[in-house]
């Protein structure tokens, strides 16, 4: 599961500028009504202070929802922070925090396939800059089970992006940017025991020269023989292109790599990958840099060998960027969703459906909300039957409630929209959602990010959706 893509980690860094601007005048004015709405529950942290919910996934069994990002500690600093819910309820049934001296942020979450355990990775305090930290919670009481770090040859700064389990829950893969000696950020993608938190290997890839790349997600097969990695890889010193990479899940080895894009600039940049689920194919999402400023570009590969299946594009003569996507349950269709140039209406959310075998393109929607300004998407998951879609992000709402949270459900077939909920913070300001999950029988939909309170700053807020 990859965390949050880079446009999504600049638009936190743009919320302190612009909320101010937002909530003026507004502070007093009521939240809209959500009638899909079961529950909404908010995570303050000890301090009070700047809270955000980064990722979200659901257990197998379907009665927790977990949650993890960053929280401000009581005289900690930043910790990584995980908080676990009543599915149905969301009442909180523990929170825990990665708390050791210096600031720890964890990006992405994953659950074991028994349920037993959940594993966060994110950054944390090195010997020299900040490390890769991977983290095991017993699923039930929140517990942790071991922690571990990882630190490139470079001795900079080692972040993790993205996180998967093995189908059958023995092994758990972490990926990201390292520094290497002299060669840049390369891709590190690192395997541990999920029992013991051992090591079982660690692979770097770089580009040639000491340019530098960053994996943005991983994902395993269904089989759990091969570890799927994508990102940014750098062609030369004005250009990159989608670089994507198989190995062998027990040995770390290498099956194949691929690269993607054209063109010089900084648009050719791989945000997201979905393996099929007969693992016969993988998908990858991404920016692609064409004569009209990027397009959103899918491409499909034989999982086996790498070989290139189809590539398509979608270009709104405008900037287009992939952000997430998912593929349907019986493997005929790939959705992705981002943001797409609406023109006078600035970003739009746009999801497309194609053909899994062909590319063949089956519909697009967008949305653009109440302000008509930018509208992002983030994230994307398909229900387990397979007739819908789900997407959600951030949408700049009415003059009173700022930026809010909008959640998308799609006919999965026709792209006919099911319904729309947005979700306004106390604050009446800055809220962003970044992370969207499903329940394994298909009842509700879960998305989690940052909010603002009427008096706590940035909170966790995790909200479920009747689907």
């Amino acid at each position: 599961m990859s965390a949050m893509g880079p446009r999504q980690v600049n638009s936190v860094t743009m919320t302190f500028a612009i909320v101010s601007i937002l909530a003026v005048g507004a502070a007093s004015s009521p939240r809209a009504p959500q009638s899909g709405q079961v529950w909404a529950a908010r995570y303050d942290g000890t301090a009070h202070g700047v809270d955000f919910g980064m990722a979200v996934a659901v257990s197998p069994d379907g009665n927790r929802v977990f949650v993890t990002g960053q929280t401000d500690g009581l005289g900690t600093g930043e910790d990584a922070g995980t908080v676990a819910y009543d599915a149905s309820t969301g009442g909180q049934l523990w929170e825990t925090s990665y708390d050791v001296p210096g600031d720890a942020e964890a990006t992405a979450i994953a659950v074991t396939p028994l349920g037993t355990a959940v594993f966060v990775t994110g950054v944390g305090p090195g010997a020299s800059g900040q490390d890769y930290v991977t983290i095991a919670y017993d699923a039930a009481t929140g517990a942790q089970l071991w922690a571990e770090s990882y630190n490139g040859p470079g001795n900079g700064d080692d972040v993790a992006n993205a996180i998967s389990v093995s189908p059958s829950g023995s092994d758990v893969f972490v990926t990201g940017r390292s520094p290497g000696s002299g060669s840049g950020d390369d891709y590190a993608t690192v395997a541990y025991s999920a029992s013991t938190g051992s090591q079982q290997w660690a692979k770097r890839f770089q580009s040639p020269g000491s340019a530098d790349d960053t994996a943005y997600d991983i994902g395993v097969s269904p089989d759990g023989a091969r570890v799927f990695v994508t990102g940014q890889v750098a062609k030369q010193t004005d250009a990159e292109t989608w670089g994507t990479v198989a190995y062998d899940a027990g040995t770390g080895g290498v099956l194949w790599n691929r690269r993607y894009g054209q063109g010089a600039g900084y648009d050719n940049e791989a945000y997201a990958l979905a393996v099929s689920p007969d693992g016969s194919k993988l998908f990858v999402g991404g920016s692609v840099f064409s004569a009209s400023l990027n397009d959103m570009g899918t491409v499909a590969y034989d999982a086996a060998t790498g070989a290139q299946e189809w590539a398509k594009r979608y270009d709104s003569h405008g900037y287009d960027y992939v952000e997430d996507m998912a593929t349907s349950p019986d493997g005929a269709t790939v959705f992705v969703t981002g943001e797409g140039d609406g023109g006078p209406t600035l970003y739009d959310f746009t999801t497309l459906a194609y053909s899994a075998s062909t590319g063949a393109p089956l519909w697009k929607r967008s949305y653009d909300g109440p302000r008509h300004m930018n509208d992002l998407a983030y994230s994307i998951a398909a229900s387990p039957d397979g007739s819908s879609v789900y997407v959600t992000g951030r949408s700049l709402g009415t003059s009173a409630t700022g930026v809010d949270y909008a959640t998308l459900a799609y006919d999965a077939a026709t792209g006919a929209n099911l319904w729309t909920e947005r979700y306004n913070g106390s604050g009446n300001g800055v809220d962003e959602s970044h992370g969207l999950a499903v329940s394994p029988d298909g009842s509700k939909v879960f998305v989690t990010g940052q909010s603002l309170g009427s008096s706590t700053s940035w909170d966790y807020a995790t909200v479920a959706y009747s689907a």
